[in-house]
């Protein structure tokens, strides 16, 4: 095992996990930052990668913030504070609900920018397969998944 050393000395092991979550964070952001892009040349000036994530992890039906938030591992403030932004934005709407439980979906404008979505990653899918290969592609993805169904085990 390769070891380096901070600048006092402690050792620090090589990890191809964290180089795992380095690039995979990389690849993630650079995938969002590539797609909001293209939707602002699309007439969405509005939409950053940041949002683009918040929207990617809500269902396409009723979600609630406190489920939002346990999915992006976020507080209820933040969740509310987006959704709050993104319902200005008309992307989408909040309704009444008993207590604290308001539903939260996205409103025509939102299911056209998540249809938009879907076909700029099916562009990106294109254009990754022409670079990488259709199979070198779907060979990542798959490994990838089992890589991710693995340490759920761990």
């Amino acid at each position: 095992m390769t070891v380096s050393f901070t600048e006092r000395g402690t050792p620090l092991a090589e990890s191809d996990t964290l180089t795992l979550v380095q690039t995979s964070g990389m690849v993630k952001d650079r995938i969002s930052e590539v797609a909001a892009a293209r939707l602002r040349d699309r007439g969405y000036a509005d939409v950053s990668a940041s949002l683009l994530g918040f929207l990617g992890a809500l269902d396409c039906g009723v979600n609630f913030g406190s489920d939002i938030a346990r999915r992006l591992d976020i507080s209820r403030q933040m969740v509310a504070k987006t959704v709050r932004e993104l319902s200005e934005a008309g992307y989408l709407v909040q309704g009444a609900g008993p207590g604290k439980l308001k539903p939260i979906e996205f409103t025509l404008k939102g299911e056209r920018l998540m249809s938009e979505v879907r076909q700029i990653l099916a562009e990106m899918d294109r254009e990754l397969n022409k670079s990488v290969g259709k199979k070198s592609l779907k060979d990542l993805v798959r490994e990838l998944d089992a890589l991710a169904g693995t340490l759920g085990t761990l």
